[in-house]
């Protein structure tokens, strides 16, 4: 009776256990297809060009504000190409960033700044920096390629009204400025609404809000607006987005280190 017992014991431990290694793959393997759902859903649009407007509030509530231009060449067997350049105000004219992101491995990107005549490698030790003063990183900036993250399903939830799936994402890069980010899509359309970030002492750094989507050629969903919030200094960015143009014509010759110097 004894070691009937305690088989029967061991066997109720070991389903458990099993039971809870099965849930664990599932919410893992559940947060990487949504990831890959909505990477496909955003797929084919060749190239676009945006304008854009950055402001810049402190945590008095002051302002500043820039005009940005950026353009960006999809890259079908590897991460998409930016380049981000500075219209106003005089003092950053011509200011640029080159971005070449990639599935494997680190991205590439490059600074033009006028004032020196000189284009700077951005080394990935420093890509969790600040980008001209703001509350966007340098790694915000390079698109976000599945292969860059694990992933894990949290849970389903409305968010403000819409059914949203919450997923959490870990950078694979160790130069990551973020341990971990907490993203909300929406269900309908896979559309990023939300997303916390998590600094290297697991504590809330920041929250990306992305706002009022347009869907354009019937298919690819752009926000008007997107705010960072910085949790720990007070300080926020907003992007405010308008004139989305898509298969423009542009190629790889759009984007090098030259047409980052020209572009102006």
């Amino acid at each position: 009776m004894m070691k009937r017992g305690w088989a029967r014991l061991f066997f109720s431990v070991l389903g458990l256990v099993l039971a809870g290694t099965a849930i664990a793959e599932s919410a893992e393997a559940k947060g990487l297809a949504i990831a890959i759902e909505a990477d496909l859903r955003d797929q084919g649009w060749i190239d676009s060009q945006v304008q854009m407007e950055m402001v810049l509030r402190n945590a008095k509530g002051n302002e500043s504000k820039r005009r940005v231009r950026l353009k960006t060449l999809e890259v079908s067997d590897d991460g998409d190409k930016s380049l981000t350049i500075f219209d106003t105000p005089a003092d950053i004219k011509g200011t640029g960033l080159l971005s070449f992101s990639h599935k494997q491995g680190d991205d590439d990107q490059w600074l033009y700044l006028p004032a020196l005549k000189r284009v700077k490698r951005i080394a990935s030790r420093n890509k969790s920096g600040p980008f001209v003063g703001s509350e966007f990183a340098f790694e915000d900036l390079s698109s976000q390629e599945v292969e860059k993250y694990t992933y894990r399903w949290l849970r389903d939830e409305t968010f403000e009204g819409q059914a949203t799936f919450v997923i959490e994402r870990r950078p694979v890069d160790k130069n990551s400025g973020y341990t971990r980010q907490e993203v909300w899509l929406d269900q309908a359309h896979y559309r990023l609404l939300k997303v916390d970030y998590y600094d290297r002492k697991q504590s809330l750094l920041k929250t990306l809000r992305s706002i009022g989507y347009t869907q354009y050629m019937n298919k690819y969903w752009r926000p008007a607006k997107m705010v960072m919030l910085n949790h720990q200094n007070g300080k926020s960015t907003d992007l405010l987005w308008n004139e989305y143009r898509f298969s423009t014509g542009l190629t790889e010759k759009d984007f090098t280190r030259n047409s980052l110097q020209r572009a102006r």
